[in-house]
C-alpha cells in the first residue's frame, strides 16, 4: 500500500477499532480491510480475479485498483476465466479504450493469458489447489508495518511455479501480496482488530 510510515503500528479509528495506517482513513480501504482483505479465497473465479487485480496493481496503489474494480469486473466478464480465455486481439484493443480500467496492454494481455493458464490447470487439480499448496508452515507476526516482508521463499516459489504454467505478472512481490489478500498468510498487525480473523491460522500462530 502507498504512503505508509515504515514504523507504524495499528491506529485506532473513530469506531475504536485498531487498523493499519493504510486502512485507517479512506472509507473504501477501511471497508475492504474490515470485510475482505485476509479472508480465504478458495474458488477458482475469485482467485483468478485476485491474481489479475494484483497484476494490474503493480506500480500503482491498491486504492486505485479497488476504485476501478467494478469497471474491471464489467470489462473482464466478471473475471470468469472461461469467458476471458476466449478474448481476442479485438477485445484487447477494445479494453485499451476503456477508461474505467488500467489501460496497460501488457497487463490486459496477461489477464487473457492467465485465464487460459487457469483453464489448463484444471487438468492438474485446478488453480486453487495449485496456489494453496504454497501456504507456508508459519505466518508473520508483525507489530509494525516495517516488520511485514515484501516477499518470502513461498511467494518466490509460487511465482516461479505459476510462470512455468504460463502465467504472467506474477512476480514474487505480487504473489506475496496475493498470499496476504487471500489469507494464506496473516500479516494483520498484532494489535489490529482483524488479527487472527481468517480462520486459517490457530490463535497460537495468529
Amino acid at each position: 500500500m502507498a504512503f505508509i510510515a515504515p514504523d507504524s503500528g495499528a491506529v485506532p479509528g473513530s469506531d475504536g477499532l485498531a487498523r493499519p495506517l493504510w486502512a485507517s482513513t479512506d472509507p473504501l480501504l477501511r471497508e475492504y480491510y474490515d470485510t475482505e482483505w485476509g479472508l480465504p479465497v478458495t474458488d477458482e473465479q475469485g482467485l483468478y480475479e485476485r491474481i489479475c487485480l494484483e497484476g494490474f496493481q503493480a506500480g500503482l496503489s491498491w486504492a486505485t485498483i479497488l476504485r476501478k474494480r467494478p469497471a474491471f469486473r464489467a470489462a473482464f466478464a466478471g473475471f470468469n476465466p472461461d469467458a476471458v480465455a476466449l478474448f481476442t486481439d479485438a477485445d484487447v484493443e477494445r479494453l485499451m479504450q476503456d477508461a474505467g480500467i488500467v489501460r496497460n496492454r501488457l497487463k490486459i494481455r496477461a489477464a487473457v493469458t492467465n485465464a487460459r493458464a487457469t483453464l489448463a490447470l484444471r487438468q492438474e487439480g485446478g488453480l486453487v489447489e495449485f496456489v494453496w499448496q504454497f501456504k507456508p508452515a508459519e505466518t508473520p507476526r508483525p507489530a509494525l508495518h516495517s516488520e511485514i516482508p515484501t516477499q518470502t521463499p513461498e511467494s518466490m516459489a509460487l511465482s516461479k511455479a505459476l510462470r512455468k504454467k504460463g502465467f504472467s505478472f506474477v512476480g514474487p512481490t505480487t504473489m506475496f501480496a496475493l498470499m496476504e489478500a487471500i489469507g494464506m498468510v496473516d500479516t494483520h498487525l498484532l494489535d489490529s482488530h482483524r488479527r487472527g480473523s481468517s480462520g486459517i491460522w490457530p490463535a497460537s500462530s495468529a
